[in-house]
């Protein structure tokens, strides 16, 4: 809507002359422009020259006159100019999930353990992850390596007589 609204000042506008006047960022204003110009041929409010999907700072991009609809409210598709995230933006948000996940496996073996006191590995791994399963289903051996965890930082220790067993410190 931003970008269309440009076009009321001047029929024409430069790639890089958008970037300046419109503040959006580049990766959504690529797909907007995408979208209005390079979609279906009755969805093209604007013309873009040169004709390709690349979009350069030379560019120009002007308003169709030619354009018409019958319908009062005009859907125009999304181009997908980019596809999805970037191999950095997927494996910092995959960090920024496991970091959550670990969290969340933590406070339910404490969860479990402030109620049982004292619980053998094998039940305490099949508890949480049952407790867990309604939002992602962890690994055992992630269980695991929480279960280590708090046993380092003195919330769980390992019974003298099984090691097998856990035990909750107050």
């Amino acid at each position: 809507m931003c970008v269309s609204m440009l076009f009321n000042r001047t029929p024409s506008y430069k790639y890089s002359d958008i970037v300046v006047e419109s503040n959006i960022p580049e990766k959504e204003l690529k797909r907007a422009l995408l979208s209005l110009s390079v979609g279906k041929v009755q969805q093209r409010v604007l013309l873009k020259h040169p004709k390709s999907r690349d979009i350069s700072g030379e560019d120009e991009f002007a308003v169709n006159d030619r354009f018409s609809s019958k319908l009062f409210r005009v859907k125009i598709q999304t181009a997908l100019g980019t596809k999805g995230e970037s191999d950095p933006e997927r494996q910092e948000t995959r960090q920024k999930v496991d970091d959550d996940r670990k969290h969340e496996i933590e406070a339910a073996i404490v969860r479990i353990m402030k109620a049982r006191k004292e619980q053998e590995h094998n039940v305490l791994i099949s508890e949480v992850t049952g407790l867990l399963r309604s939002r992602f289903l962890p690994s055992p051996s992630s269980i695991k390596n929480r279960i280590e965890s708090l046993i380092e930082r003195e919330y769980l220790v390992r019974s003298p007589n099984d090691r097998k067993v856990y035990m909750y410190l107050a």
